[in-house]
């Protein structure tokens, strides 16, 4: 039985095997926030669904990132009951924002956040879906088969539904036959570890002209280390790595990266229309570029997407793509939507000075300027109203570089 894929995607061939074949309900290709989201949701929906989880790597491993984890993704790993992956990390309290005309604002955030090393979240993660029974596998996939209402992966794994979750250079996306994200939506970052700067630990994101749209950041775990690095849009970056630590030293002057940390990783942001997946396979996380453009958080979205691409498979696994579609919409479509407008307006660089202009002395207005960042974007007349007022008083800084 042979047929294809709509939407002008590449053939995808639906081939009848005939090999022996290992059934399962769900398998999820990585095992990064929104792999094992997938695989700890869909044991709590069903304890006993057959959940297999495959990752090239061993755990623990590390993996560049910004290691920042929001309030919002913090609800998600609770509601995963697995709030003890931020265990023996402080909750952070204090956000720096700056912009590149000098204007600068700071304060408690009305929620706290962490900052955990990927190299230990991700692995407390898959600990806890092996706790869960979770089988995990260390095997790349290398294609997919449509067999009579099921996928099979690497021609020996079969189930229902396959979560694509294996980040932003994704092989369940290639196999779609989807295209990566453009270099227009799609930003570059180097990350690194250095000592933690002196006073009480906090968070600095800072817009900077070079290279802008553009930032660097600075976010201390609270264990004596903090987490820095720097990050454009890869359409503007004219050089290298070189080019990418020369910034990052000259930006943040006071960090000393460990040299063996640094580490450069893409983002690919849902300005670029995030892809679900296709037929039974559902992609999440950065597989489906669903990076926020304002700021670049991944986590709490690769959380999110992960357990409802669960719950499509278990809950509809008839129907997973519908389900899955649908979900999305009514979760992060508006979301989507919004960042996508936002992302393309912060490319005029006042804007930004406008937004913390608008924030400086007003709670209110930074909690609002957190929530985009770290949660769900909302355009609201409030907003434009805000932003137009801290442009009028900020318009003599922002008229610098």
């Amino acid at each position: 039985m042979r047929g294809s894929l709509a939407n002008g995607a590449r053939r995808w061939r639906y081939w009848r095997v005939s090999a022996p074949i290992s059934d399962w309900d769900l398998i999820v290709a990585g095992a990064g926030p929104a792999g094992t989201a997938a695989a700890l949701e869909a044991k709590r929906l069903a304890p006993g669904a057959r959940v297999l989880l495959l990752d090239s790597a061993a755990f623990p491993r590390d993996k560049p990132c910004g290691d920042g984890i929001g309030p919002h993704a913090a609800a998600e790993l609770d509601a995963l009951d697995a709030a003890a992956a931020l265990d023996g990390y402080p909750p952070l309290w204090r956000l720096r924002l700056r912009a590149p005309g000098g204007i600068e604002v700071s304060g408690t955030t009305a929620r706290p956040s962490w900052v955990v090393p990927r190299r230990v979240l991700d692995a407390r993660l898959v600990a806890a879906a092996i706790s869960a029974g979770v089988v995990f596998e260390r095997e790349r996939v290398r294609s997919l088969r449509q067999r009579d209402g099921s996928v099979v992966v690497n021609g020996a794994l079969a189930a229902r539904v396959v979560v694509g979750a294996d980040g932003a250079n994704s092989v369940v996306r290639r196999l779609l036959g989807a295209r990566a994200s453009p270099d227009r939506h799609t930003a570059i970052a180097l990350r690194g570890y250095a000592p933690a700067p002196s006073g009480p630990p906090e968070q600095l994101i800072a817009w900077v002209a070079e290279g802008w749209p553009a930032y660097v950041w600075s976010f201390a775990t609270g264990t004596g280390l903090a987490n820095v690095g720097y990050g454009l849009l890869r359409s503007r970056l004219l050089g290298g790595r070189a080019e990418l630590v020369q910034r990052l030293r000259s930006l943040l002057p006071g960090a000393e990266p460990d040299p063996a940390s640094l580490r450069a990783h893409h983002l690919p942001f849902s300005s670029h229309r995030p892809l679900w997946g296709r037929d039974r396979v559902l992609l999440c996380g950065d597989a489906a570029s669903m990076v926020n453009p304002l700021s670049g958080e991944g986590i709490y979205y690769a959380l999110l997407s992960g357990r409802l691409a669960a719950r499509a498979g278990l809950l509809a696994p008839d129907r997973p793509g519908p389900a899955y579609q649908a979900m999305l919409r009514a979760e992060l479509g508006r979301h989507f939507r919004h960042a996508a407008v936002l992302a393309r307006a912060i490319r005029w660089q006042p804007l930004a000075s406008a937004a913390l202009a608008a924030a400086d002395g007003s709670p209110a207005r930074f909690q609002h300027l957190v929530e985009l960042g770290l949660g769900q974007v909302r355009i609201t007349p409030a907003l434009l109203a805000s932003v137009a007022a801290g442009w009028r008083s900020a318009r003599p800084a922002a008229a610098g570089p």
